[in-house]
């Protein structure tokens, strides 16, 4: 069978009778000349982007007026994949409703990933995204995890770079602004069975979006369910699917019923802790020399692997190692990835080793906590002085995350777009 390593798609291929191979390039794929079909499947190639300028641009509302993830922006990027040919033209279009057949696999088995990131714009105008190869990262684990197609996460973050330039005057310039970027991937065949789908879309949205707490920092009240898990070993708890957060609608509900803000997720006949809601946690203990001690649960599979979280250890660790000294945590000072359980919790409250509890994510950076319900009693968490209720890890936290974001801390975790 004769085959070119050439451009898809081409509507024509002039060549010789004689097998010919040119050398292989990122944005080529292998064409079968006697069935024009591709014989290796291409990869999310920025180079083949078209682009469809909505007709009708909207004015961006005022940013004070913003509800976090009601209001989207002009235009969307959208790129479909087959098992045949691979990922086809990324196009950047008209913000729109997706078509979708009645049996698409997303819609039947919860084939859904995405992933969750913010893009800031100075007073020069110039815009950043935070870590954003993280995420890139990340999803294509989750990809992985429940047999989605994977992709060159460079590539698709150039696509984004290039949605987040034409959408520019929707990314709020003020303090605690920015536009919510939401990259979706889905499984769309239009079959019922369980199994890797044959087709899939990938898709990005973006949202304009305002401080996660309208009414600004106020530390929240945790409830201990015992009732309902979150995860569990050999389970998906580590991956950003959507199948992971459906099945906390009811027990968030039942917790806000309570008085409570938030569940504080339980694992196992101790009551391990996992997750805050839909953040990561971190708790802050006093050892008996002394030593302030920042803890979180490790990532063994239950755990999201988040980008806030990450970055949280990371600056203890550098702090720690003496790379890079924070103002506000002290010298005797470490940071551990290890198990936590309610009766350590519940007994540092009472003895007074308990300093601070908080949750980190993407959406409120940092969430301080003041209280857990458990058991049916309450346990109280130290918090700060302050309104915003953050202990003195936290607030050095919140400061450094932030500052780097918005590029008042130089870092290379800020990526210009």
């Amino acid at each position: 069978m004769r085959r070119l390593h050439a451009l898809f798609p081409r509507s024509t291929l002039l060549i010789s009778r004689a097998y010919t191979q040119l050398p292989r390039q990122d944005n080529l794929a292998i064409i079968d000349l006697e069935t024009g079909e591709p014989t290796a499947p291409l990869d999310v190639e920025p180079a083949r982007l078209h682009t469809i300028k909505t007709q009708n641009p909207r004015t961006p509302p005022p940013a004070q007026t913003l509800v976090f993830g009601r209001t989207f922006t002009d235009h969307m990027l959208t790129i479909p994949w087959s098992s045949k040919s691979g990922w086809s033209t990324p196009t950047i279009q008209p913000y729109a409703p997706l078509p979708l057949d009645p049996s698409a696999t997303v819609l039947h088995y919860a084939q859904t990933l995405f992933e969750g990131m913010k893009a800031y714009r100075d007073q020069t105008g110039k815009i950043t995204l935070f870590r954003p190869d993280m995420n890139m990262k990340r999803m294509n684990t989750s990809a992985q995890r429940i047999a989605l197609p994977t992709f060159n996460g460079d590539a698709l973050l150039e696509l984004i770079k290039t949605l987040l330039r034409l959408d520019r005057d929707w990314i709020p310039q003020h303090r605690g602004y920015s536009l919510y970027v939401r990259p979706t991937l889905i499984g769309t065949q239009r079959a019922l069975g369980v199994g890797p789908p044959n087709e899939a879309l990938l898709f990005v949205i973006c949202s304009p979006v305002g401080p996660y707490y309208a009414g600004g920092f106020k530390p929240v009240a945790l409830y201990g369910t015992t009732e309902y898990v979150r995860a569990f070993e050999g389970g998906t708890g580590g991956y950003k699917l959507g199948a992971n957060y459906a099945p906390g609608v009811v027990p968030q509900r039942e917790a806000a019923a309570k008085g409570y803000a938030q569940n504080l997720w339980l694992h196992g006949p101790e009551h391990h802790l996992t997750e805050v809601g839909t953040m990561n946690l971190f708790v802050v203990f006093r050892k008996e020399d002394g030593t302030i001690e920042l803890a979180t649960p490790p990532l063994d599979g239950m755990i999201l692997p988040g980008v806030t979280r990450d970055s949280v250890v990371s600056l203890a660790r550098s702090h720690v190692a003496k790379n890079l000294h924070l103002e506000g945590i002290p010298d005797m000072f470490e940071i551990n990835e290890r198990p936590i359980i309610m009766k350590e919790v519940k007994a540092a409250s009472k003895n007074g080793t308990l300093v601070e509890m908080f949750g980190a994510g993407t959406a409120a950076v940092i969430c301080p906590v003041n209280r857990i319900g458990y058991m049916g009693e309450d346990i109280d968490v130290p918090t700060g002085d302050d309104s915003a209720g953050l202990g003195p890890i936290s607030r050095v936290m919140l400061a450094e995350i932030t500052g780097r974001q918005l590029g008042t801390i130089p870092s290379d975790w800020n990526v210009v777009v």
